[in-house]
């Protein structure tokens, strides 16, 4: 999943000469805690709720410009990675956004709010479905697993691993919404541990 097919594309900006007030202003108006500070089309700097905080006195923020106060240099990411490197870009930095640039321009901006949509979707947790945890046999492949759900009917959405207590691989697999009980019976005939159903 590519950040293009994620990202906001219309991106509020501000220019490096406007002030801390003006920035404040654009975020209260647009709900937006990160505001991309551009130069034509070029990123100079970012400017977060959180970075700007400080400079919020009265007295000095009608007359100080952003480029005094923007986090220059800001951490970005290309419009053609994926969601995952954003995610782990955003979780290393403990950032809550990333400018978003294709050939050397600011295309979008996309949040943690975006990523968390797009692994929403990914997981396909809103739609309507049913789950099945199952631990594969110990001489048998995964791959066995879902051919057998696929036989009876299942369409698998996600999947999803972790390690059971029991220090075997549990495989969480989300289909369409679909009786469970046939797919499970047919699981454990072929040797695999059915652990829950989820409908």
């Amino acid at each position: 999943m590519r950040i293009k097919h994620w990202m906001i594309k219309d991106v509020i900006t501000i220019s490096p000469e406007a002030t801390v007030e003006e920035a404040l202003q654009l975020m209260k108006k647009h709900s937006i805690r990160h505001l991309p500070v551009v130069d034509g089309e070029d990123l100079v700097g970012l400017v977060t709720e959180s970075s700007i905080r400080q400079y919020t006195l009265p007295s000095i923020k009608d007359s100080l410009p952003i480029k005094e106060v923007m986090i220059l240099n800001p951490i970005t990411v290309d419009a053609e990675a994926t969601i995952d490197e954003a995610a782990r870009l955003i979780h290393r930095h403990k950032i809550g956004g990333l400018p978003v640039i294709q050939a050397g321009k600011l295309v979008g901006i996309i949040t943690v709010t975006d990523l968390l949509e797009a692994f929403i979707e990914l997981m396909g947790i809103l739609r309507s479905s049913s789950r099945i945890d199952v631990i594969p046999a110990k001489n048998k492949s995964f791959e066995e697993v879902l051919d057998i759900i696929k036989t009876h009917g299942g369409h698998v959405i996600s999947v999803g691993m972790d390690i059971h207590p029991s220090g075997e691989k549990i495989y969480y697999v989300r289909l369409e919404k679909c009786p469970l009980d046939p797919i499970a019976a047919a699981l454990e005939i072929a040797g695999h541990q059915v652990v829950s159903l989820v409908e």
